[in-house]
C-alpha cells in the first residue's frame, strides 16, 4: 500500500485500479460486521487569491480519504482516515465495527445495493486538471493588468479542483469516476470606492473560461456604478442577469425533498400528507431539470451509496413532475429513487438583455445577489442584497447606478411573474467563489419583485 500512496501523490488523485485495490483490502479486513461499504475520495485543489491588482495568496493541496461504514444488524457506524496503508485501513475498519456495535438501531435501515451499471461521467477536463500555479497567475494577470492600467482595483478568487471518487461494498458493488471543476470570480472597484462591478464563471472545463473577458465586464460595471443614487424600496420590474437568476433558482432545487413535502414541511406540501406533483406552480415557460450527463452542467454519475444517477425533470412547463426521493422514502412510497446527480438547468427564451431593458418603462437591472438567507421554507422565501452593479432603467434605457437594495421574495413568486426569458448560460452562483453547483439559467425579466430597504454598502 505504500506504493499506492506514492503513486496517488504523483498523480494527484487515485486511479480506478488503485481505488479497487484499496476497497478490496479494506473490505478484506472486515471480520465482525454483517456488511460494509467503502467510500474513497482523492484529488487536488488549487487556489489563487488576488487583491489590489496583485496575487495575495495561493496554494495547492492533495489528499485521499477512505471512509468505512460497517453494519451490524440494523446498526451502523463510519470511520474515516487519510492513512491508506495497511495499518490505517485496518484501524478504520476496526473502529467502524466497534462503533457499529454501540450505535442504536436505525428504524430506516436499508441494505447495501447489489452491483449496478453506470454511465461514464462527463465532467472531466484535462485543461482543468493541468492548470498549475503559473497558469492561474497568468489568468489573474489578464484581469489585474488592464485594471491597474485603467486606474481600477481588482480582487478575486480562482479555484480549481481535480479528483476521483469511488464506492464499493461487501456485495460486490464498485463504481469509480473522475471529475474536475473550476470557478473564477472578480470584483473590480473604482479608486474612489463608489463603483463596484463583478463578473464570474464556472465550468468543469477551464478552457471554457475567459479571464480577460470577465475582467473587462467587471471593470465596465465598476465604472458605470460610480456614485449610485438612492431610490425608494418597493416592487419593481427587474431585469435579472443570469447570475442573479442562478442565485435564486438554486433554492427551488434545494426545496425538492419529497419527504419534506409529504410531511408538510415544504412549499411542495399539500394538505392531508400529499404533495404538489402534477400541479402547476410557476409560469408555463419554465422547465427545471437535472441531467448529470449534460456536458454543459455535468454532475456525478453515482451517489455515495453507489446508486446510478439519471436525468430528472423536476418542473416541466410550470408543472411539478417529480420530487427528490432518497432510497428510504422511495421505498416507503413505492417509487424509484431519483438520484439526479446534483446539477441544474432551467429553460429559457429568445429575448436578449437589450430587448428586456428596451421594453422596460421603469425598473432595475440586477447583476447578482449576496448574503442570501432563508426566511420561510413553506414559500421558499429568502432575503438578500443586490451587489456589484445595480442600475435604474427608465424609458427603455439604463440611466444611472442606484444604491444596493435588500429584497424579501421567493424564486417561486419570481417565476410566476415572468415577462421575458433569454438564452440559458452557465453561471457561478455560489457565495464563496468556489465552483458550487453546476447551474445553467437564462436572464429574465419579472414584474413586482419586492425590495424592502436600501443599503449604503457598495
Amino acid at each position: 500500500m505504500s506504493e499506492l500512496r506514492s503513486l496517488a501523490a504523483a498523480a494527484r488523485y487515485l486511479s480506478r485500479e488503485q481505488c479497487e485495490a484499496i476497497a478490496k483490502q479494506a473490505l478484506g479486513y472486515v471480520t465482525t460486521a454483517d456488511a460494509a461499504r467503502v467510500n474513497i475520495g482523492s484529488g487536488s485543489r488549487g487556489n489563487t487569491r488576488f487583491a489590489v491588482n496583485q496575487v495575495s495568496t495561493g496554494g495547492d493541496s492533495f489528499d485521499s480519504t477512505v471512509t468505512v461504514t460497517a453494519y451490524v444488524g440494523r446498526r451502523s457506524a463510519s470511520s474515516t482516515t487519510n492513512q491508506i496503508d495497511e495499518a490505517g485501513l485496518r484501524q478504520a475498519v476496526q473502529s467502524a465495527e466497534r462503533l457499529a456495535r454501540l450505535a442504536p438501531e436505525d428504524p430506516e435501515f436499508l441494505a447495501e445495493l447489489e452491483p449496478q451499471q453506470y454511465q461514464a461521467g462527463q465532467n472531466w477536463s484535462e485543461a482543468t486538471a493541468a492548470l498549475d500555479p503559473q497558469g492561474r497567475a497568468e489568468a489573474v494577470r489578464a484581469i489585474t493588468a488592464p485594471s491597474s492600467q485603467g486606474g481600477l482595483i481588482a480582487t478575486g478568487y480562482l479555484d480549481t479542483r481535480a479528483g476521483a471518487a469511488a464506492v464499493a461494498n461487501s456485495k460486490g458493488l464498485f463504481a469509480y469516476a473522475r471529475s474536475t471543476a473550476t470557478a473564477l470570480t472578480t470584483t473590480v472597484r473604482t479608486s474612489d470606492g463608489t463603483g463596484s462591478g463583478w463578473a464570474g464563471a464556472s465550468h468543469h472545463d477551464w478552457s471554457r473560461l475567459d479571464p480577460a473577458a470577465l475582467g473587462a465586464r467587471a471593470a465596465e460595471k465598476a465604472r458605470a456604478s460610480r456614485n449610485p443614487a438612492a431610490i425608494e424600496p418597493g416592487r419593481y420590474t427587474v431585469v435579472f442577469e443570469p447570475t442573479a437568476v442562478g442565485n435564486l433558482v438554486q433554492f427551488v432545487s434545494n426545496a425538492l425533498s419529497a419527504r419534506a413535502a409529504d410531511e408538510g414541511r415544504s412549499f411542495f406540501s399539500r394538505a392531508g400528507g400529499k404533495n404538489k406533483i402534477g400541479e402547476k406552480v410557476v409560469d408555463e415557460r419554465v422547465t427545471i431539470l437535472s441531467d448529470p450527463f449534460d456536458p454543459e452542467v455535468a454532475g456525478a454519475p453515482f451517489t455515495g451509496e453507489g446508486l446510478p444517477t439519471r436525468r430528472t425533470v423536476w418542473i416541466e412547463n410550470g408543472v411539478v413532475k417529480t420530487l427528490n426521493y432518497d432510497r428510504y422514502w422511495a421505498q416507503k412510497k413505492g417509487v424509484s429513487p431519483t438520484a439526479s446527480g446534483g446539477s441544474l438547468r432551467m429553460s429559457g427564451g429568445s429575448s436578449t438583455m437589450e430587448e428586456m431593458i428596451a421594453s422596460t418603462q421603469r425598473g432595475l437591472l440586477v447583476t447578482r445577489f449576496w448574503y442570501l438567507r432563508p426566511v420561510d421554507q413553506r414559500t421558499i422565501l429568502y432575503t438578500g442584497l443586490t451587489r456589484d452593479g445595480t442600475f435604474l432603467i427608465e424609458n427603455g434605457r439604463i440611466t444611472r447606478a442606484v444604491k444596493n437594495l435588500r429584497f424579501n421574495d421567493s424564486p417561486v413568486f419570481m417565476l410566476n411573474n415572468l415577462e421575458a426569458l433569454g438564452t440559458p448560460v452557465r453561471v457561478s452562483a455560489s457565495e464563496d467563489g468556489g465552483p458550487g453547483q453546476a447551474i445553467m439559467v437564462p436572464p429574465i425579466k419579472v414584474k413586482d419583485f419586492n425590495f424592502t430597504s436600501l443599503s449604503d454598502a457598495v
